[in-house]
């Protein structure tokens, strides 16, 4: 095992954090075989805006070109009043570095395409449609029995299989994500003119009311409120209720709203939180990502804290030569990232909550300005 060439990994899940680890893995050399649940590989989804530190990890996987390519840059924040007056513009924060934007938006689907193409061309193993149904462990490895009937053998596995992760519990950790309150309606729909940033509405009907730019014709649209019975919500009426809940708001919205016609690309899921403490893995098996850690996207740092994962996870585990102290390597991974993670998950959860109580004195410019001060330090 002291052979890089002879370690073998599997990786569960084939989402952001996933994907990524899979192919700087494979550029150490190192065997990996990726699962993923789902067998049209999860491109789906509306959109997503990915801050500078998201960036610089896209750029080591060397997809940068072709997410750039893809998405739209935005370098400062709008800050509206309900009816649309924009009242302040902000430069925010190049958590990635100054060649790097300090906002980028694109649709999610679109990143997903890029990073499987990333994953394919690694020479990674792949396989759709697959989950893990045991894993069982011992000193020198661990054995994966698969839904297909099939079992395998690897040095270690990296759960990279999301907020609903069946790994987590399946190796004894029982943390589960506990909803924040607030709920979250998300759209694609085409770009108006006027849209040229991101742009964040805070008051009337909803908590926040923004959108921002996913490429040349696309924007990513979003209305955030107090959580509701998901039962109580038929699917089929999405965009109705979305239109209903927009109706309120100037600027860009009267347009945005005219163009949320089909409930099926509208999206409406609860805000949640989870944090792993004390340490992201059991034996061989470690946590990254959503299934060790997830914040409300009032931040939007949800998709860059699971990137900065699989970026140092994989460096540790490319510079170790000798892996039979893999239990001492995942801990400093754990503590290497611990802090910088509990920062974002807590500022992410305490930004909405000030919303949902409506306190006014809360000092949202200065916590959010301290966490991206963080932020632009190297993981």
């Amino acid at each position: 095992m002291n052979d890089p060439d002879s370690r073998t990994v599997l990786v569960i899940g084939g989402g952001v954090s996933g994907n990524a680890v899979t192919v700087l893995l494979r550029r150490a050399g190192i065997a990996v075989e990726l699962i993923e649940a789902k067998p049209d590989w999860n491109v789906l989804g509306s959109g997503i805006t990915l801050q500078g530190n998201a960036l610089r990890v896209l750029r080591e996987v060397g997809v940068w070109d072709e997410v750039r390519e893809s998405g739209y840059a935005v370098d400062n924040v709008g800050m509206a009043a309900p009816d649309g007056t924009v009242f302040h513009i902000q430069q925010d924060f190049r958590t990635g570095g100054e060649d790097l934007p300090s906002i980028f938006g694109m649709q999610r689907p679109r990143l997903q395409e890029i990073l499987c193409e990333a994953v394919r061309g690694s020479g990674a193993a792949v396989r759709l449609g697959t989950t893990v149904e045991e894993l069982v462990q011992d000193a020198s490895g661990v054995t994966a029995r698969f839904s297909d009937g099939t079992e395998s053998r690897y040095d270690l596995v990296i759960a990279a299989d999301g907020v609903g992760s069946r790994t987590r519990a399946m190796i004894g950790i029982s943390d589960e994500p506990e909803p924040t309150g607030m709920a979250i309606w998300r759209v694609p729909v085409p770009r108006p003119e006027s849209v040229e940033r991101m742009t964040l509405a805070y008051g009337g009907p909803c908590y926040i009311a923004g959108y921002c730019p996913t490429s040349k014709n696309t924007i990513y649209a979003y209305l955030a409120e107090a959580n509701r019975d998901r039962a109580s919500i038929d699917p089929a009426s999405y965009a109705d209720e979305m239109r209903r809940l927009a109706a309120p708001y100037g600027g860009a919205w009267p347009e945005i709203a005219a163009s949320i016609t089909d409930p099926a690309q509208v999206n409406y899921t609860w805000f949640e939180r989870l944090l792993v403490e004390g340490s992201w893995h059991r034996g061989r098996v470690v946590l990254i990502g959503d299934a060790a850690h997830v914040c409300p996207p009032t931040l939007a740092q949800g998709a860059a804290m699971s990137l900065e994962d699989a970026s140092v996870l994989a460096e540790m585990l490319s510079e170790e030569q000798d892996w039979s102290s893999l239990d001492a390597l995942l801990t400093g991974f754990y503590e290497r990232r611990i802090g910088r993670v509990r920062t974002v998950v807590e500022a992410s959860v305490q930004l909405g909550q000030w919303q949902m109580d409506g306190a006014r004195d809360a000092d949202a410019p200065g916590l959010m300005g301290r966490t991206m001060s963080v932020l632009q330090e190297t993981p």
